[in-house]
Order: C-alpha cells, then structure tokens, then sequence
C-alpha cells in the first residue's frame, strides 16, 4: 500500500481539525476560550516562560477533546447497542478532558492572575470606578434593548429563548463587563466571569442557542456595556 505524502498527511490532520471544530460544541467553546485568553494575555505583559504555559495548557486541552471525539466515533461506529465497556470508554475519555481543563484552569489561575490584578488597577479602569453604580443598570437595559431588537430584526426564536443573538449571553457579560468597571477585587471579576461562561454554556449545552447565537450575545454585553463606561466619566 502506497504512503500518503506530506501534503496529504498534512491535509487530513487539518481535515480532522475542522471536523471536530464544526461538529463538537464542546471544541467550539474551548477554542473560543483559548483565543480570548491568548489574545487576552498579549495586553497583560506576561513573561515567555508563561506564555509557553498557557500555550500548552491551552492545546493539552485542545488534543483531549480532539482524542475523545475519535473515540466516541470509533465506539459508535463499532457499537450500534448499548455495552457496558463502551460506557467506560467514553466516560474514561471524557474524564480526560475534563482533567486537562482543570489543568488548564489552575495553569490559567497562577499564571494570568497578578498581571490581571495590575490591569484593573490601571489608571483606566481605576477612574471608571468613579462612575456612579446605577450605569451599571442603564448598560444592561441598552444591552437588553438591542438584544431584543437584532432579534426581531433576525426574526427567529422569541425575544428571551433561542435568536440571534443570545440574550442570556449578553445579559451574563455584560454584568462580567460591570463588574470590571465598578469592583477593585479581581477575584471576584473572576468568579463573575466563570458565572457568566456557564451561563453561556449552558445554552449551547441545552441546544437552545447555536456556538456563534452565544459567541455574539457574549460579545455584544462587553462591547456596549464598556462603551458606555468609557462614553460617561
């Protein structure tokens, strides 16, 4: 049997890629998550020896959720009744996955966390917080409203379940977003920021909004609730 070349080899690894990034929602939010914290971690000054950190926690990760993908596939494909064994594989595989985020969390923890805490002492966000409290409230009624309108606009779901774009998404960052502006404890900017992923996970997990329906949602809380922060000083 003839060898594939390099080309070919290297055309179905990215084939492989693309599969799983299209098919698995769970591959969708992680890669979304790495981007935000790579990209992330360009404006906190971090050192090379923590970029090399977050880089392979990041695709640790990555390859653990690409492994238990192909490993579901080959059970389901093999196995069209339920078996015990396959039961194990899949829940072994999953718990890999669910190893490496951990994993990646606490390397995430450790590594962004002092450099975080400088950024939101800035002298930005320091002079944000002399913002009155109560925009906090007309931020998340404007992200509200335009939410509600786009969905009207696209015509699909109702105006608080299912649409374009999430509403429930929106809501949960732009209360993240507020919270950067208005509280000096940057562990509670974080724990704010795990609610409001869950909340966005959890729509895609119950199938009631698409990866892109949340990953816009999320977007629009940040952008116009900090531009409001910024616009009123």
């Amino acid at each position: 049997m003839k060898r594939p070349n390099l080309v070919k080899s290297l055309n179905h690894a990215f084939m492989g890629i693309l599969y799983a990034l299209k098919t698995e929602r769970n591959m969708q939010l992680h890669t979304a998550v790495a981007v935000i914290v790579l990209l992330g971690s360009f404006f906190l000054n971090i050192t090379r020896l923590e970029l090399i950190a977050l880089w392979f926690a990041v695709c640790l990760v990555l390859l653990a959720e690409m492994v238990n993908t192909s490993i579901e596939n080959v059970i389901d494909l093999i196995s069209d009744s339920y078996h015990p064994l396959a039961e194990i594989a899949k829940d072994v595989a999953a718990g890999a996955v669910l190893l490496a985020s951990v994993n990646a969390l606490i390397i995430a923890y450790l590594t962004l966390y002092t450099h975080l805490e400088t950024f939101l002492n800035t002298s930005v966000i320091a002079r944000a917080r002399e913002i009155p409290e109560h925009v906090s409230f007309v931020s998340l009624l404007v992200v509200i409203i335009i939410t509600v309108s786009i969905k009207a606009i696209f015509k699909k779901g109702t105006p608080f379940r299912g649409g374009m774009p999430s509403g429930h998404a929106a809501v949960a960052f732009s209360i993240w977003t507020a919270t950067i502006f208005l509280s000096d404890n940057t562990f509670m900017v974080i724990l704010v920021f795990i609610l409001a992923f869950i909340v966005a996970q959890s729509r895609v997990n119950f199938k009631i909004h698409s990866f892109w329906e949340v990953l816009s949602g999320s977007l629009i809380g940040v952008f116009l609730t900090g531009l409001i922060f910024r616009l009123i000083k």
